[in-house]
């Protein structure tokens, strides 16, 4: 019954998902030179699992 109220959205990540925004964010920081630990680091990872949990799936893309 509460299965119709839980949206996509809210259901945690697959390890397998975390790879590939993981692989997306690694690229993102080399790119930018920007260390893990900044604070750009953490927009752009908050950004990316956006990013992934709207359809983008591929790490070349969330780049």
């Amino acid at each position: 019954m509460t299965d119709r109220f839980v949206s996509k959205h809210d259901e945690p990540l697959t390890s397998n998902e975390l790879d590939i925004c993981q692989r997306a964010l690694h690229g993102i920081l080399a790119r930018l030179k920007v260390g893990k630990d900044s604070e750009e680091a953490q927009h752009a990872a908050a950004i990316i699992i956006e990013l992934y949990r709207q359809g983008v799936h591929n790490d070349t893309q969330l780049i």
